[in-house]
């Protein structure tokens, strides 16, 4: 691990001394990319760490250095990295095909892991990414209900296509994102979650809206909790409406439990989508959910189709990546350990900042981790704590970009890889390695003090 910097030299010179490979590859990465970055999130003041390889819960750069990973893949790892039976399956499937054209067994196997495990799943249609499984639920929505609009949640990411990617990030102040068309944004309404009295209200008066679509855990995987109450109040309301609800368990999906939020709450939604956990680590999604709704993508003479492409649908790679995780995952097994060190490592953070007295909070549920800085309230008594009342602007309202960079940069330095103020475990981590994390925590705000940062 990495040592914090002498008092001496600035956290940036520091981070620049430990990293000159990851340097002069970013130096060659602006040359080709905007910002140098493939995805907004893997942006870093000054630069990025480049990663070589990884196996488990650890990663190593290109200059060698080793760190406990807590991106999880962007959610896709609850296995960890490189786990043998899926790197098998895959290594098996690249000497027989990559892209067959045409219909392969693989793709029966994973629809039936996913028929088996998803209490929603009465047809599938497979799909690249989890931006095109929510892209495909609304359309087909809209040709079930004949109603254009959906419901969203603000705070909640569904993909960043026109229709839902509005609302998904602060601030939420209904200005128009740059690029989307005033015509695609008006057919999003949105509202803010945990209110069934508003989702009541919204549905009453506006009869062109057909769906309803939310992450079932919370907005960027719990950043908001949501919990089984209101999921059972917005399956009853919904209903009631006659309107459709879709899951969007992209992230939920597996990690939460075999089944999902849905599997966990017992909420039976009538649409889902999924993706990351659901190819093991390789490109791909799906929409799963009510034979007759998904029967809009039939070849039915005289009846109304959807049209679906997609020349990566069910690439048997990620079949076969898919078919060994889910094998893994359906026993409940990893899903519970992935929780049980969640919990570890916000009850840990929380007990290091009421020693260090500083005004730090983790909070979160299941795999997920929050961290909130400057945070003003009680201290959590259990892990069923959430901060401000649930608050949107509170809990998911716009960051500190200088003191995200800083953290980012003094956690790599002590051997810690995460995206920003958040992470995941996976049930690749070790007991070890949570202390160690909060260990490095402790320090890097050492670090941050010392450049008065926080």
């Amino acid at each position: 691990m990495l040592q914090t910097a002498a008092a001496a030299i600035s956290l940036a010179q520091h981070f620049a001394d430990a990293f000159p490979t990851s340097h002069k590859l970013y130096d060659q990465a602006l040359k080709l990319f905007p910002n140098g970055v493939t995805h907004d999130l893997r942006h870093l003041t000054p630069f990025p760490v480049y990663i070589d390889r990884a196996l488990g819960a650890y990663k190593w750069d290109v200059d060698g250095n080793q760190f406990i990973d807590y991106w999880s893949g962007h959610g896709a790892l609850l296995l960890g990295h490189s786990h043998p039976q899926v790197v098998a399956a895959v290594q098996a499937q690249m000497a027989r095909s990559t892209h067959p054209g045409g219909c392969h067994q693989l793709e029966i196997a994973w629809g039936e892991w996913v028929q088996k495990l998803v209490p929603s799943a009465e047809r599938i249609r497979f799909v690249s990414s989890g931006t095109e499984a929510t892209l495909m639920a609304l359309r087909l929505a809209r040709i079930s209900t004949g109603k254009p609009r959906v419901l969203k949640f603000a705070g909640h990411f569904h993909g960043w296509h026109d229709y839902l990617v509005p609302g998904a990030d602060p601030p939420y102040d209904g200005k128009p994102l740059p690029g989307i068309p005033q015509e695609a944004a008006a057919s999003t309404v949105i509202i803010p979650p945990n209110q069934p009295a508003e989702v009541e209200r919204v549905l009453g008066a506006d009869p062109g809206i057909g769906c309803v679509i939310l992450e079932p855990t919370g907005g960027h995987f719990g950043a908001v909790p949501i919990r089984g109450d209101f999921l059972h109040a917005l399956r009853d309301i919904t209903r009631r409406h006659n309107r459709l609800l879709i899951f969007d368990e992209v992230i939920s999906g597996f990690r939460v439990h075999p089944g999902g939020a849905q599997g966990y709450y017992q909420v039976v939604p009538d649409l889902t989508t999924l993706a990351k956990v659901l190819a093991g680590g390789l490109p791909g999604g799906c929409l799963a959910g009510r034979a007759d709704i998904l029967a809009h993508l039939e070849f039915r003479p005289g009846r109304v189709k959807m049209k679906h492409p997609g020349t990566f649908n069910a690439n048997p790679l990620s079949a076969a990546a898919g078919v060994a995780a889910l094998s893994l995952v359906a026993d409940g097994q990893a899903s519970r350990r992935a929780t049980e060190l969640g919990v570890r490592l916000r009850r840990g953070l929380n007990r290091m900042f009421a020693t260090k007295d500083v005004s730090w909070l983790a909070y979160g549920e299941f795999s997920a981790f929050k961290l909130l800085t400057k945070y003003q309230g009680p201290r959590p008594t259990d892990d069923d704590f959430i901060p401000y009342g649930g608050a949107v602007e509170s809990l998911d309202g716009p960051k500190d970009a200088r003191l995200v960079h800083a953290f980012r940069q003094a956690m790599l330095l002590n051997g810690v890889d995460l995206p920003g103020l958040s992470g995941m475990t996976t049930c690749a981590h070790s007991e070890a390695d949570i202390d160690r994390t909060v260990s490095a925590v402790g320090t890097a705000l050492d670090l941050l003090r010392d450049e008065g940062i926080a």
